[in-house]
């Protein structure tokens, strides 16, 4: 074969990959966003479901949701599951905006050592990674509330001092927002190391970048914890803050806006807090 046309072949066939590459990012771009609808869409009609349940009344003027309690006649073991599975939903409509350029910067990465399926496989390998380690912090976050609220319902003392633990839980995740920790969280979550395209490396890295993100989302996901899961005001503006934290050019400026909310919440909730009491 001749020089000349050896190097027509060359080109055509990496115009040819990179048209299947191009393809195979459409494709995958478009399952996230059928994903991300169908997360947000079911989260809505929890939110509805939830409402329609109402909240319990307790000492020191707040109520407490039925998410952390067996209702209707529900064991534990069911309402773990409950809370478990509509933690996994809205975990993925809070997390997607934020999680899709970071597969997209690990397709890229790989894509040229990988066939379109094996880079779908490993794609998926990183994704149920992510997932398993927010699962996992589902598990961890139901056996916390289930206690804390058995707990509110035999002490009535500790039920009247929750409005004060709330505004500081939330003064503290907002003081969090300054950190030099979570800046280094943040500077983790925007880059993504050189790594062989196998199996094992794709699950070691989708649960780095779930402890990464977890870590890196844990103040604002422990305000909307307390101050309530089911206000799908507050779970829309967490998550626009953890997207545009994490994408934004400067995205410790925008950790220190969210925090500057978050503190000045804090401060509107302990003033309620002790008012009631």
């Amino acid at each position: 074969m001749s020089p000349l046309v050896r190097a027509v072949c060359t080109s055509g066939q990496r115009l040819a990959t990179r048209r299947a590459t191009r393809s195979s990012q459409r494709v995958f771009v478009g399952v996230c966003v059928l994903m991300f609808a169908a997360s947000v869409a079911a989260t809505l009609a929890h939110g509805a479901s939830m409402a329609a349940m109402g909240a319990l009344p307790m000492p020191g003027g707040w109520s407490m949701s039925t998410l952390w309690m067996p209702t209707c006649g529900r064991t534990w073991a069911r309402a773990a599951a409950s809370f478990i599975g509509m933690w996994i939903v809205m975990m993925a409509a809070m997390m997607l905006p934020s999680l899709m350029p970071t597969l997209l910067r690990y397709r890229d990465a790989i894509g040229s050592r990988a066939s379109a399926q094996r880079l779908a496989l490993l794609t998926m390998l990183v994704s149920g990674a992510y997932a398993v380690v927010w699962t996992a912090l589902g598990v961890a976050v139901f056996a916390l509330g289930a206690s804390l609220a058995a707990l509110a319902l035999r002490w009535p003392a500790l039920a009247r001092s929750m409005p004060l633990a709330v505004s500081v839980v939330v003064l503290l995740a907002g003081a969090l927002q300054f950190s030099t920790w979570k800046a280094r969280r943040l500077a983790c979550s925007r880059t993504t190391p050189s790594l062989p395209a196998d199996a094992p490396s794709a699950w070691r890295y989708g649960l780095r970048i779930g402890i990464d993100c977890a870590g890196c989302c844990g103040g604002l996901t422990a305000i909307l914890l307390v101050v309530g899961m089911t206000d799908l005001r507050l779970m829309a503006a967490v998550t626009a803050a953890i997207t545009a934290e994490r994408l934004a050019p400067d995205g410790a400026l925008v950790a220190w806006a969210s925090g500057a909310i978050a503190v000045a919440g804090a401060g509107l909730l302990l003033i309620q807090a002790l008012s009631a009491g």
